[in-house]
C-alpha cells in the first residue's frame, strides 16, 4: 500500500504559494487535499496549512485564510511597528494570533482538537525559548503514551508560528513549566521533511521507505538578496537564512538516507524578496502561487512518477549549479 507524507517550509505570508498549488491538486484530483495524504507536517506557516488539510478544509479556503485574514494579523503602522520590534521584541499580537488559529480550526470543526484528535498522522515543530529545546509534536503511540498527542492543536500552532521578532513567544497549556517556545524555523527545522520523514519512518507503523511519496513544499526562495549592511538588514539576512539553509539541508538529508522513498520537491524561486509579513503583496505572491502550480502534475506526482520535481542525485547537483550562477 502506497503511502503519502506532505510537508511544508514556514515562510511567513509567502505560505499563500503552496496553498494555491494545493487547492490546484483539488481542481485536478477531486476531494479535499486530506483525501490525497496520510501523513502532514510544517513549521510556522506550513503548520498552519498542515493543520487545515488535516481538519479537512477546501484548497480554497486555505487560500482565502491568507488573502483575507493575513493583512488583519499582520496589522502595523511602520514606525511604530519598529519601535516595538526594538524594544519590545516583538510586533504583533500574539494572542491574536492565537485567536485567528483558533477560528480557523473552528469553522472546520476543530477548534477543541487535540493532536491525537486529528485524523491524519501529524508533526508540528517549534522550539523551547529557554532551553533551547527542539519540539516535534506528534500524537501518541503505543511506546510513548502522554508526551504530545494530549496537546492542544491550536497551542501547537501558535507557538510553532511564533517567529522571533514578529511575535512574543508563546507558553502550550500541559508544558508550560518548559517555558515559552517560538517558531520551529528557529532551529533545524524550517523545512520539516526529514523530520517528518523520520516520524513515519522509524516511530509510526506501515510506512516503509519504498512505499512512500514524499512531497515537501516550500514558500518560494530569493538567493540574490544583497549583502546586508546594518542592524536592520543583518536581521533580515538571518531570519532568511533560518529558513532557507535547513531547507536546503533537509532535503539533502532525505534524498541521502531515505532514497527507496519517491521524493519530491516542490518549490519556485522568487525574482524578489518578500518579506514573512508583508500582507500587502498578497495578490503578488498569490499570483506567484498560481503560476507555480501550473507547473505541478499533481496526478503524476502523486502516482509517484517522474516530474522536473523528482529529487535525484544528478537533479541535485544541477540545480545546485544553476543556483550558483
Amino acid at each position: 500500500m502506497t503511502r503519502r507524507i506532505l510537508a511544508i517550509d514556514g515562510g511567513g505570508v509567502r505560505g499563500v504559494i503552496p496553498a494555491v498549488a494545493l487547492a490546484a491538486l483539488e481542481r485536478s484530483l477531486g476531494g479535499r487535499v486530506r483525501d490525497h495524504f496520510d501523513f502532514v507536517a510544517g513549521t510556522s506557516t506550513g503548520a498552519l496549512i498542515a493543520a487545515a488539510v488535516a481538519a479537512g478544509a477546501p484548497g480554497d479556503r486555505i487560500v482565502k485564510m491568507y488573502v483575507e485574514r493575513a493583512p488583519e494579523l499582520f496589522r502595523k503602522v511602520p514606525v511604530i511597528s519598529t519601535i516595538k520590534r526594538v524594544l519590545l521584541g516583538r510586533m504583533y499580537d500574539t494572542q491574536r494570533l492565537h485567536r485567528f488559529i483558533q477560528e480557523e480550526l473552528s469553522s472546520e470543526g476543530a477548534g477543541d482538537w487535540t493532536l491525537n484528535d486529528v485524523p491524519l498522522d501529524i508533526l508540528i515543530t517549534a522550539k523551547g525559548l529557554l532551553d533551547s529545546h527542539q519540539w516535534y509534536f506528534v500524537k501518541d503511540r503505543p511506546d510513548r503514551e502522554g508526551l504530545t498527542g494530549g496537546l492542544r492543536l491550536a497551542d501547537c500552532l501558535t507557538a510553532s508560528a511564533c517567529a522571533p521578532t514578529f511575535f512574543a513567544p508563546w507558553l502550550v497549556d500541559g508544558l508550560r513549566e518548559r517555558g515559552p517556545m517560538v517558531d520551529g524555523g528557529t532551529g533545524v527545522a524550517g523545512n520539516p521533511v526529514y523530520q517528518a520523514c523520520v516520524e513515519a519512518f522509524h516511530y509510526t507503523e506501515g510506512y516503509e521507505p519504498a512505499n512512500t511519496v514524499v512531497v515537501s513544499m516550500g514558500t518560494g526562495h530569493f538567493l540574490k538578496r544583497p549583502p546586508p549592511t546594518w542592524i536592520y538588514s543583518w536581521l533580515g539576512w538571518i531570519l532568511a537564512e533560518l529558513l532557507r539553509s535547513p531547507g536546503e539541508q533537509q532535503t539533502e538529508l532525505v534524498d541521502r538516507h531515505y532514497r527507496e522513498s519517491t521524493f519530491y520537491r516542490l518549490d519556485v524561486k522568487l525574482d524578489r524578496d518578500f518579506s514573512l509579513d508583508n500582507a500587502r503583496e498578497m495578490a503578488a505572491l498569490h499570483d506567484i502561487g498560481e503560476r507555480f502550480a501550473a507547473t505541478l502534475d499533481w496526478p503524476s506526482i502523486l502516482a509517484g512518477q517522474p516530474t522536473e520535481q523528482l529529487v535525484t542525485p544528478a537533479r541535485r547537483q544541477a540545480t545546485a549549479y544553476a543556483q550558483a550562477v
